[in-house]
């Protein structure tokens, strides 16, 4: 019998069973596809306080946001680093002052910040001002830039750590109240027991509560923000951040495999399957990137695109951007606790989180305390980035610039026990599937990080789908099932795995 059973593997899911496992709770989390595979997936890869939400009076969601942005930076140094946004002025969309003001209140509002602070763009600002098709004047301001699936990955492996069992590709079929504790039925088989239960199903959450029979008074509205991915269309590390006709921003970030990153779009669905781009939205997209830069874009030129459904709390707003990002947590106790999350973002789930346990052990009797608030991510104890990146490069020189870079920002300090002492060169890295994703490494994904599909390793452990070939994932994918077929003679695949025991 369980502490705490999480119905949903994304970043709130994954987030909170983190938060219970480092306090000593017993903890099953059971996630139907993987870590990961909708939302918490599909978002913009920002870590930010969300500057235009100061427009909606949202001063509290953006305060907590900066100062969880400023933890994040902290406790997770390989992942999550800072990026600097430009931001072009159009008067036509908002005065000069209005946004002035905005950012000096995105700067002081979180407190002591450790980012630059926001200022005006400058004729020396070559880099930033060249791409643009009317370089004038605008703004600099800074937020940071996170790999979403990743983050979702690190929670799960260290709650994993802390004795959580992590269970995907596994639904939940049912649940019931029965003697003071919940029963769940899975599609593995299994009955499972637990004294309390969170639903993080995300955009599902409305189908995982009518699974339990439990009633709510709250709301979801889906809305569905679609991205797409082109070759890049300026030079730099830097984003930008665009005012268009309607008020709304579209993000212009620098992304893998020299691609660009445009998004997102503010559709309101009737359905989380409804996760898809139209080409509408597209069209939408390549216009709002049109109007600001030199180099044009058709719906021809995107090489990828992806979509996400965000469950947010029904505020009652009229327009799906102005709908609350923040999250609403609803407690029921007729009975076996179930805290249902509604909303939430990738910046503040791990607030989330602490909250969701303490409500939850403030019902129950629990002693906990805010142990995540400082503790670093696995893979973030590595101090500064620029010198442990300069370590690596050092200690395994076989793996390139291009490479050392990628695999440092992924796994941090894991990658020292991931390589081993047994790889002394390139050869040993086993199979070379393409762009510097080898045998070692898928390894290390499926026996450490719940990895299954091809699409699991390209696209959500990774972004190197957009450097492979069709022959390349092709192969990938058989090599997947193969090592899928040796797991599955050990026994369940879907179970927790702990890094650097390599259990399955």
């Amino acid at each position: 019998m369980f502490d705490l059973l999480i119905i949903g593997g994304g970043i709130n899911g994954t987030a909170i069973a983190r938060e219970a496992a480092l306090n000593g709770l017993s903890v099953m989390l059971v996630e139907r596809d993987d870590l990961a595979s909708h939302t918490s997936s599909a978002s913009t890869k920002l870590i930010h306080g969300g500057l235009r939400y100061l427009e909606y009076y949202e001063f509290g969601l953006v305060r907590e946001a900066l100062q969880e942005r400023e933890r994040m930076l902290r406790v997770a140094p390989h992942l999550i680093y800072p990026m600097h946004f430009v931001l072009p002025h159009e008067n036509a969309v908002r005065p000069w002052w209005l946004v002035r003001l905005g950012l000096l209140l995105y700067d002081n509002i979180g407190g002591p910040i450790t980012l630059p602070h926001s200022r005006s763009l400058r004729k020396s600002d070559v880099n930033y001002l060249q791409p643009l098709r009317r370089p004038s004047r605008g703004f600099v301001y800074s937020d940071a830039w996170v790999d979403d699936a990743r983050l979702v990955v690190l929670n799960a492996i260290d709650a994993a750590r802390h004795g959580a069992m992590i269970v995907t590709q596994t639904a939940m079929l049912s649940a019931r109240r029965a003697a003071n504790m919940w029963e769940a039925t899975l599609s593995d088989g299994r009955t499972v027991q637990a004294s309390t239960m969170i639903n993080a199903a995300g955009p599902w959450v409305a189908q995982a509560l009518a699974l339990t029979g439990a009633n709510t008074s709250s709301g979801v509205r889906l809305i569905k923000g679609s991205h797409i991915v082109v070759p890049k269309i300026f030079d730099g590390d830097q984003a930008y951040m665009l005012q268009q006709p309607d008020k709304r921003v579209v993000f212009a970030i620098a992304y893998a495999n020299d691609t660009t990153l445009i998004g997102t779009t503010d559709i309101p669905v009737e359905r989380p399957e409804d996760a898809q781009t139209t080409p509408d939205e597209i069209d939408y997209l390549c216009q709002a990137a049109n109007h600001f830069f030199v180099k044009q874009i058709n719906p021809d030129d995107v090489v990828r695109t992806f979509s996400g459904v965000r469950p947010l709390y029904d505020d009652g707003a009229s327009e799906a951007k102005a709908v609350t990002r923040d999250y609403v947590l609803e407690l029921d106790t007729a009975g076996a606790p179930l805290l249902s999350v509604f909303g939430g973002k990738i910046t503040t789930a791990r607030h989330l989180a602490e909250e969701a346990v303490g409500k939850l052990a403030h019902a129950v009797g629990w002693q906990v305390s805010r142990v995540t608030r400082n503790a670093a991510f696995p893979g973030g104890d590595i101090g500064a980035f620029a010198p442990f990146l300069a370590e690596i490069r050092v200690r395994y020189r076989f793996l390139g610039e291009a490479r050392s870079l990628r695999m440092a920002r992924a796994y941090g300090s894991m990658l020292v026990d991931m390589i081993g002492a047994s790889v002394k060169q390139a050869t040993d890295l086993g199979e070379d599937f393409g762009a510097g994703l080898t045998q070692v490494e898928v390894d290390w994904m499926v026996s450490h990080e719940w990895a299954h599909s091809v699409e699991d390793v390209i696209w959500r452990r990774s972004k190197l789908g957009l450097a492979m070939t069709e022959a390349q994932i092709a192969r990938l994918a058989n090599y997947l099932v193969e090592k899928n077929s040796e797991i599955s003679a050990c026994g369940r695949s879907g179970d927790h795995v702990v890094a650097g025991d390599p259990v399955r």
